[in-house]
């Protein structure tokens, strides 16, 4: 008898099959490559933002639509590198506020 009528059977999971998958070592890379290949990224997009408002400006057939769209796209991952950058000072700073 179920004393609680929302807990959930657990045979329901395991009848799901999800196959493990393991990450090789080697095709991760090291923190500094991820970080600038995401720093990269983000340089990308504010090069692919600055060219296509360049366009739009001679008056080639570019919508200010595709403008705006690259615009917003490069602001908005500026400021997600800015802030994760501010989390990693922080974080830096805690740690040698740290006591040994």
């Amino acid at each position: 008898m179920k004393v609680n009528a929302y807990v959930p059977d657990t045979k329901i999971f395991e009848q799901m099959n999800v196959p493990e998958t393991k990450q090789d070592d080697s095709t991760l890379g090291t923190f500094g490559d991820i970080l600038k290949d995401k720093i990269g990224a983000v340089n990308d997009q504010q090069i692919n933002a600055e060219n296509v408002t360049e366009s739009f400006v001679k008056g080639d057939d570019t919508d200010i639509h595709n403008v705006m769209l690259a615009t917003s796209e490069a602001t908005m991952s500026l400021q997600l590198a800015i802030q994760i950058r501010n989390k990693f000072i922080d974080a830096y700073q805690e740690l040698n506020r740290m006591q040994v």
